[in-house]
């Protein structure tokens, strides 16, 4: 007998008596480059109910449930809906994933919850509740008894689709099936793992509230409501991702908002089509505002409450998305990015100089370095006032080659102090100080100047309060260096334009980003080059477009005329 006829014994021995399991094991045999089945896959194949999940191709949970049992209404039969929930949402292969079967009054039922998520106290006092019954206690609407006079909870409906109800659980809602019933009953008992509302490392503040947005949606939503407890506040509610389904909410003030602008933030969130958003704020960002490769930030990021309440009652719009501690305002402005809590919390005349500081700071950390290396490689443009600019020895590293060795050095440093414990941080900032740039100047690798206007436009962007903002400077900083190094005085001038223009046309949510300088809006830029006492500041900004324009109703006729 040859090889190639005992190679086919073999298989057909493998195969069994199974007329399928012999046909799947010629078919993989008929293709010579494939690797021959093992004894498992073999026996997978021939199981019909493996066979119906691998031929699975679902997009939905809604299509997956239908798959599975025909259609998508509450299963009458608990061992119908247990074996749905097997399939679907891994009841059995999931741990966390709890099918209670119980017995209240006679009549059989069961609890499906997500153990991570449940409230034990809560649910332990229905359960509590519930298994006093007797049949006794119980009317004809078996249903209608649970819900109504046996469930001591508040937030508590009704569910008819098995799609809708298997989505709440995964929130966190727990569902009483009941033999025989085609509805479920829903209770409102999760408890989602949070940490306390502590303050913003990003945007502290000296005097004003310790509090600040933490990873819980109903966290964030709750300290907002207490600071503005206006009945015009809307939350609206949505979903995005087929897969996470991440809680998404819009808030705004219904009388005050752009109704315009809230269509269009809501209808881009409702026509998202991904399998999710697991990076939560930034991920939905990119998503239902784009900006392409334009490295300046469009929205506005906060953690602080009392802000977005501010923005709020600004008539902008609010984007809260779950898991994350950040909310979204738009639109923005560039100077609305420029601006910090503190400087409200000051004097007006304090309140000005500390923004004037920050300004300062944030030109600097874009133009500081350009200048100065125009100065050097001009020296005939330097005033006589300033003849001492410029370094006063050669080095062995041109000039443009020690920025961009400062400025990847920065910027190391500070991934690094991102990822570097804390006990851990001052001793990697005596490395970078001592080691990296005292020895790097005292061995004639750099300037002095080098690195002491370097650290000054590093310290300008760290004064920025907008974390995205003052990254999109440094890479301005980074561009007009090198057009200086290349083109001297007509590079700097037709970057810095170039820069005006593309921020003029960079628009956030239809309003221009350098409001109000263009277009230009003496008021407005009155209030944001002056800190404006509150009872001088009347109206809300223009290019928000609200209904309500006003920030304080007009005088009476008995006030006008005293």
């Amino acid at each position: 007998m040859d090889p190639e006829s005992e190679e086919d014994m073999d298989e057909e021995t493998e195969s069994g008596d199974d007329t399928q399991g012999g046909q799947v094991e010629k078919k993989a045999a008929a293709g010579s480059d494939k690797q021959p089945q093992t004894l498992n896959e073999a026996n997978n194949n021939t199981d019909p109910l493996q066979q119906k999940r691998d031929r699975e191709l679902s997009d939905s949970l809604e299509e997956s449930v239908i798959y599975w049992q025909g259609n998508d209404e509450i299963p009458e039969s608990l061992e119908t809906a247990k074996k749905t929930l097997t399939e679907v949402m891994g009841l059995g292969s999931s741990f966390d994933v709890v099918f209670r079967e119980m017995s209240f009054g006679g009549q059989p039922a069961a609890l499906l919850f997500i153990s991570g998520f449940a409230k034990d106290i809560i649910l332990d006092e229905i359960l509590k509740r519930l298994t006093y019954l007797t049949p006794e206690h119980l009317s004809a609407d078996v249903f209608a008894s649970f819900l109504r006079e046996y469930i001591p909870h508040i937030q508590v409906e009704t569910g008819e689709l098995l799609s809708e109800t298997i989505n709440k659980v995964l929130t966190g809602i727990s569902a009483i099936f009941i033999e025989g019933q085609s509805k479920v009953i829903l209770m409102d008992t999760r408890s989602y793992p949070s940490r306390n509302p502590d303050e913003p490392s990003i945007e502290r503040v000296v005097r004003g509230s310790r509090d600040g947005f933490t990873e819980t949606l109903l966290t964030n939503v709750a300290l907002v409501r207490r600071r503005v407890r206006d009945p015009g506040l809307k939350y609206e509610i949505h979903q995005v991702g087929r897969r996470t389904r991440t809680d998404v909410c819009v808030a705004y003030i219904d009388d005050i908002v752009d109704k315009t602008q809230v269509k269009a933030v809501t209808d881009k969130i409702k026509g998202v089509n991904l399998d999710g958003i697991p990076l939560a704020d930034k991920q939905l960002e990119e998503i239902i505002v784009g900006g392409g490769w334009n490295p300046y930030p469009l929205v506005r990021y906060s953690e602080r409450p009392d802000i977005v309440a501010s923005h709020l009652l600004e008539g902008r719009v609010v984007v809260f998305v779950d898991t994350s501690p950040s909310v979204m305002v738009l639109p923005t402005t560039f100077f609305d990015l420029c601006q910090h809590a503190e400087e409200n919390r000051q004097t007006p005349f304090m309140g000005t100089y500390l923004r004037w500081v920050r300004f300062i700071g944030i030109f600097c950390s874009m133009f500081l370095l350009p200048l100065w290396m125009l100065l050097v490689l001009h020296p005939e443009l330097k005033p006589p006032m300033l003849d001492f600019i410029g370094p006063q020895k050669n080095v062995r590293i041109p000039i443009l080659g020690q920025f961009l060795l400062v400025e990847l050095g920065v910027d190391l440093l500070r991934m690094a102090a991102v990822h570097t414990p804390n006990p851990l941080g001052s001793a990697m900032g005596l490395i970078a100080a001592i080691l990296v740039g005292d020895i790097a100047v005292q061995t004639g690798l750099f300037v002095n100047e080098v690195v002491l206007y370097m650290a000054v436009a590093s310290i300008g962007m760290f004064a920025t309060p907008s974390y995205e903002l003052g990254l999109a400077n440094r890479i301005v900083r980074l561009v007009l260096l090198l057009a200086v190094a290349a083109f001297q005085v007509p590079g700097f001038v037709i970057g810095s334009t170039v820069l005006i223009i593309l921020l003029t046309i960079h628009r956030s949510y239809n309003s221009s980003y350098l409001w109000p300088f263009i277009p230009f809006n003496a008021k407005a830029m009155g209030e944001i080059i002056l800190r404006q006492p509150v009872l001088y500041s009347k109206t809300r900004p223009s290019f928000n477009k609200t209904r309500d324009s006003t920030k304080m109703p007009p005088p009476a006729k008995g006030d006008e005329q005293s």
